[in-house]
């Protein structure tokens, strides 16, 4: 019996004999399967190629958590620590003993969840390697899990997890699409770990939210209004996601690129691109 994992996204998928046919987040049309077709791999396979769980202090009480070489979609996962235990945000699709002995020593892990299906990576498995702690998935997306177990806990709305740190469903990109507020975040100022939910854009002054970003897929004004609205009473200076970092002023600037998005879409374009 072999857990599974699918090479593409990373995710888990349940102990079993075989690998399954399919991929199933894979084949929504926010993900893509590649040209070659469906392919799997297992956590032995990985650390015989070599791969490994890389931390690095992204600020006081933020490790990054990097998978090397890149596997699959290749979000850097973070651990935010608090003094009522930490929270393993956007979980990596590798696990082994050295990285599970490295997080036990910068506190473990209390609570677990990502911002939307395709980076839930190998959650299960580190839960298990950390007591059973509870694997948070917002409700409206329990149709995508792909191993269920026990310690999954569906929420919706808002979710104080650890004091000061507090899920927030946006919607967009999933129906459960969420981002997590960190009050301590960027040295009080307060950070937002937003994953797929709020994109940064290659500029770093910019952000994007879409249903697909690899299939150029966009979202409707109202699903845009919304994660303005949900972030909106939030203060946060500072905006992690699965990838990049925006390290100041970045609330204005989602609320600036949200708005343009919004113009876009409603048609009120600037001279030249009627020109």
């Amino acid at each position: 019996m072999t857990l599974w994992s699918c090479a593409t996204c990373g995710i888990e998928y349940p102990d079993t004999p075989c690998p399954p046919t399919f991929c199933a987040i894979c084949e929504d049309e926010r993900q893509w399967v590649p040209a070659s077709g469906q392919q799997w791999t297992a956590q032995h396979e990985l650390a015989e190629r070599g791969h490994r769980l890389r931390i690095a202090e992204l600020e006081p009480g933020l490790q990054g958590l990097e998978v090397v070489p890149k596997f699959a979609i290749g979000q850097r996962g973070l651990l935010v620590s608090t003094p009522a235990g930490n929270l393993l945000w956007e979980p990596p699709g590798y696990i082994d003993d050295s990285a599970i002995e490295a997080i036990r020593e910068l506190g473990g892990v209390a609570v677990i969840s990502a911002s939307h299906p395709h980076l839930t990576g190998a959650s299960i498995q580190w839960s298990h390697a950390f007591g059973k702690a509870p694997v948070f998935v917002a409700s409206a997306d329990r149709a995508w899990i792909r191993r269920p177990d026990p310690v999954i806990e569906l929420w919706s709305g808002r979710l104080e997890v650890l004091p000061g740190l507090t899920f927030i469903q946006c919607g967009g990109h999933f129906a459960g699409s969420s981002v997590a507020h960190w009050a301590a975040g960027a040295h009080g100022r307060g950070a937002l770990l937003t994953g797929d939910t709020i994109q940064i854009g290659a500029d770093r002054t910019s952000v994007n939210a879409m249903r697909s970003y690899v299939n150029n897929i966009p979202l409707p004004e109202r699903a845009i209004r919304r994660i303005l609205e949900e972030t909106a009473p939030w203060e946060y200076d500072r905006l992690y996601n699965a990838f990049a970092l925006i390290a100041a002023g970045a609330k204005p600037i989602v609320e600036s690129s949200l708005a343009r998005y919004i113009s876009w879409l409603r048609g009120d374009l600037p001279d030249e691109a009627t020109a």
